[in-house]
């Protein structure tokens, strides 16, 4: 099985919120075990709260979800500027700190996560997760 959805959401939080419903939704198509559809509600949450927190006023908030039999790909674009410095590799914040939590959740939670080349002025954040669990 394959399943594909493009969305263009506006960017506002409640988008945050629909991209996590829309992705439950072809979630309920597979077989994949609640832990796997956790992980993969909080990772398209943060980019999701991500682009709308640091996008363009005139920006979009762009999600491409792929699922096969195997693997999740998630992508959450928008226009704006990508993290500088350490991005996926920064470290956790200070605990009192409000935010910044974001990218190093997304980290540790995905099995691959990367900015990657989108569109002219687009940032773009692209995400796998195997849809079966690894042995433990």
């Amino acid at each position: 099985m394959r399943l594909t959805m493009t969305l263009s959401l506006p960017r506002q939080p409640s988008s945050v919120t629909r991209a996590r419903q829309v992705l439950s939704t072809l979630l309920s198509l597979t077989d994949a075990d609640d832990d796997v559809r956790g992980h993969l509600a909080l990772l398209i949450s943060e980019a999701c709260a991500n682009a709308v927190m640091h996008g363009r006023a005139d920006s979009t908030v762009d999600i491409g979800i792929a699922i096969d039999d195997h693997d999740c790909v998630l992508e959450v674009g928008n226009r704006g500027d990508d993290p500088d410095g350490a991005g996926l590799r920064a470290q956790l914040p200070e605990p009192l700190r409000v935010g910044g939590r974001g990218l190093p959740l997304i980290a540790a939670l995905s099995d691959t996560a990367a900015f990657t080349a989108g569109r002219p002025g687009e940032v773009l954040l692209r995400m796998t997760k195997k849809l079966t669990p690894r042995p433990r």
